[in-house]
């Protein structure tokens, strides 16, 4: 039994907290709100074997949550500017107004 989608906000809602709910990638997300850190400061920061950082990296980037700039051999990543805000919008009615 699947839950059905009706709309493709609802989806990309959907996509975007599948995206955020996983602990690893939460704790990555908090880490680079702070400040953008490169892969070895990230590895640090999260200590799982790299590939399984890279695969949730590639999760991230892909849900246009975090960007990479590359910088000689390293890449570093950062917090995509407006995903703050759209993980905001994501959670059920954050965009509904709160009576004073």
């Amino acid at each position: 039994m699947g839950v059905e989608v009706t709309g493709s906000a609802d989806a990309e809602s959907i996509a975007l907290l599948q995206a955020m709910a996983d602990p690893v990638r939460w704790t990555v997300l908090a880490t680079l709100a702070e400040a953008p850190r490169c892969v070895c400061s990230l590895q640090e920061q999260v200590p799982i074997p790299g590939n399984l950082l890279s695969y949730h990296l590639k999760v991230l980037r892909d849900a246009g949550l975090v960007t990479t700039t590359r910088r000689g051999r390293w890449v570093d990543y950062a917090l995509a500017d407006d995903a703050p805000a759209r993980m905001r919008a994501a959670l059920p009615g954050a965009l509904v107004a709160v009576p004073a």
